[in-house]
């Protein structure tokens, strides 16, 4: 098996990895998620027997032979649906057992963003198998769709519930505007250096079998075969309010520049994806292009205050780097390896007004450890200020509006900005196992043979 050594004897096994785990999105992107209901057991193992030679591992990752990759995960609904031992499901994390419908409290999924608004299955709903499918090209797409549609075939205890299209828009940035995915942490033993500010991360902190941030083991339930080089994705998906966020920025600003300074003080980069830290008076196209730069920043000496990048901004939620050097939250047991995606058409420039179509992002985020990863940057750094001493605001952009709807900034002046509304809500998201080659064939080899019967119903 191909591998790459790192550190303290740490060897990925990449042919056994599922790629999108290392694997970046092409650019351009089209994309597809495709979730499935699982009513029969055999006709559920049958479909991923066809589709096991087709799933693509992370040993190209950085020179891909073919820029489209298929890859399948499971809810803990829809591995109990397979027939896995339930000693071993019983052995999931908490947060996979009960799904994030049921810990939409602690997220944020409160009001619009609620799971009864959702139209996305989750596991009891449903989001028992899942594909992800992604491709450079719509015709590299449209020939990894096939065979998923191929491998459905004459299966009737298997049904396809919900089909979303992904891909990069015609302004090639998120609909509100930014350039999105331009950073990720290193991970030790990928191969190759770290850029300049960019976090590094052993490998454990994304895949199971390999040593953490704690130096441990991260370990999976059941047999090692089963959970080794898999991993956990926490998935979301997104509505974005494109009209009102543009009417927030309109009716909060002087002009067009200060406008765009607002975006800027709300994303911490201008939406060209230049770093506010490293140009805080004007958009620097050049930095966003350079990957030896745009993310070659830090906090904690240059602007602990956030008087440059706003300490309650996006990016510094979602990642504080060093800016929390002083206090008891270790950032290296919080990191994400986010995989976004955007849906729904584009809405056109200017307009102020909402077309009532659904377009959002899709987030696929890779983590070892839900609980202190995803959930806790999603309920203690997204949705709360107390670790920024900012009290109840939340994210102002993805953040909820319940508990507060101000924002600090420091640029032209110091001022507090209040109106922020819910410029998103969620429309689905699961926690999802993600298991290795191995594990995929673990699940055909031990499960296949067994009696035929119909899914029991959820307990």
């Amino acid at each position: 098996m191909t591998a790459t050594t790192g550190p303290a004897d740490e060897v990925l096994e990449f042919e056994d990895i599922q790629g999108t785990v290392l694997r970046g999105r092409p650019d351009p992107y089209f994309g597809a998620y495709l979730v499935f209901r699982v009513d029969q057991s055999q006709d559920a193992l049958v479909l991923l027997e066809r589709l096991i030679p087709h799933i693509t591992s992370a040993a190209d990752w950085e020179h891909p032979a073919e820029d489209a990759w298929i890859n399948v995960v499971f809810s803990v609904e829809g591995l109990r649906r397979l027939g896995v031992d339930p000693t071993i499901l019983a052995a999931f994390p908490p947060e996979l057992q009960q799904g994030m419908a049921a810990r939409h409290d602690l997220l944020g999924d409160v009001g619009s963003s609620a799971p009864e608004h959702w139209v996305m299955p989750h596991g009891p709903t449903g989001f028992h198998i899942g594909l992800l499918v992604m491709a450079a090209s719509e015709e590299l797409k449209a020939q990894k769709l096939a065979i998923g549609h191929q491998a459905l075939a004459n299966l009737s205890g298997v049904t396809l519930l919900y089909h979303l299209d992904v891909g990069m828009p015609p302004t090639r940035r998120e609909h509100f505007g930014f350039v999105d995915g331009l950073t990720r942490p290193f991970i030790l033993g990928q191969g190759g250096e770290p850029l300049p500010g960019q976090s590094v991360s052993p490998p454990g902190e994304f895949l199971l079998g390999y040593r953490n941030a704690k130096g441990q083991r991260s370990e999976g339930p059941g047999p090692e075969e089963f959970w080794r080089n898999g991993t956990y994705i926490s998935l979301r998906m997104m509505y974005q309010d494109v009209a009102l966020f543009r009417r927030f920025l309109h009716d909060n600003s002087e002009d067009e520049y200060a406008k765009e300074l607002l975006a800027a003080q709300m994303m911490g980069r201008w939406r060209s994806g230049c770093p506010l830290h490293q140009s805080p008076t004007e958009d620097r196209p050049e930095l966003a292009h350079d990957p030896l730069h745009n993310n070659n920043f830090r906090y904690y000496d240059s602007d602990p205050e956030g008087r440059i990048t706003p300490l309650g901004c996006h990016i510094r939620r979602a990642n504080p780097r060093d800016g929390l050097k002083d206090s008891i939250a270790d950032v290296n047991l919080h990191l994400l390896l986010r995989r976004g995606s955007a849906y729904g058409p584009v809405l056109p420039e200017g307009q102020l007004e909402d077309d009532g179509l659904d377009r959002g992002l899709v987030l696929a985020v890779i983590n070892a450890y839900p609980a202190r990863q995803f959930e806790f940057v999603q309920s203690q750094w997204i949705n709360d200020g107390d670790f920024i001493s900012q009290g109840a605001r939340t994210d102002p952009i993805i953040g909820r509006r319940d508990k507060a709807d101000d924002f600090m900034v420091h640029q032209p002046h110091r001022r507090r900005i209040c109106g922020l509304a819910e410029f998103t809500s969620t429309r689905g998201g699961e926690h999802l196992f993600l298991p290795g080659l191995r594990g995929l064939h673990w699940l055909v080899n031990h499960l296949h043979g067994a009696e035929a019967h119909p899914c029991p119903p959820v307990a």
